[in-house]
């Protein structure tokens, strides 16, 4: 049930007494305040089962999309980074729709464009992807840590992410994030001391 003042597709400030309420849940969503070390335990293995599912889930990408090994883990090692967001900490504002879906697809988009600009000497594409996904997160409102790594793959992923060419923001990037948000979507909004998302847009 929605709080009173609580509109998730509506970015305007919210009153004191809302800002407050969502202060509070990310205050414990990161692991602040009191709490029993039973209900503790509780919430930890809710996290470790949905942390799973998501990851898992994403993993499949590879038999869709016919990635090399190296490719995979460093996917899953930018998305792993998104499943603590989003699964242990879902008050934040860099774990919302926006922040995720935003972060993940401009950081891929700027990761391509960047190889396809500047592909030797890697160690200068690869600092300028990075850089750039940053600048670009952070002007769209939409900054998402793990983006960097996203952005990052594009340039030293192997030949084959090189190949897909534009094809890898959508498929493994935008649908590997797609995958993690219908699972948060669920995850967050089973129980009664969390709600997910704060804001959509």
């Amino acid at each position: 049930m929605e709080k009173p003042g609580f509109n998730p597709f509506s970015r305007k400030i919210p009153s004191e007494d809302t800002l407050e309420e969502d202060a509070q849940l990310i205050h414990e969503n990161a692991g602040g305040g009191d709490e029993s070390p039973a209900g503790l335990a509780e919430r930890s293995f809710g996290f470790l089962d949905w942390g799973f599912l998501g990851i898992f889930a994403v993993g499949f990408l590879r038999h869709l999309v016919h990635l090399e090994q190296q490719d995979i883990l460093f996917l899953i090692g930018s998305f792993g980074a998104s499943a603590v967001l989003l699964y242990g900490t879902p008050g934040v504002p860099l774990a919302q729709p926006r922040n995720l879906m935003g972060g993940h697809i401009l950081s891929a988009l700027t990761g391509v464009l960047m190889y396809g600009w500047i592909a030797e000497p890697l160690y200068l594409s690869r600092a300028l992807s990075v850089a750039t996904a940053i600048a670009v997160m952070h002007l769209t409102k939409t900054t998402h840590p793990p983006g960097g790594a996203t952005a990052l793959i594009a340039v030293i992923g192997s030949e084959r992410v090189h190949q897909f060419g534009f094809l890898y923001v959508l498929s493994p990037v935008a649908l590997g994030a797609l995958i993690m948000l219908v699972v948060a979507l669920i995850a967050n909004n089973l129980t009664s001391f969390r709600r997910y998302p704060i804001f959509w847009w």
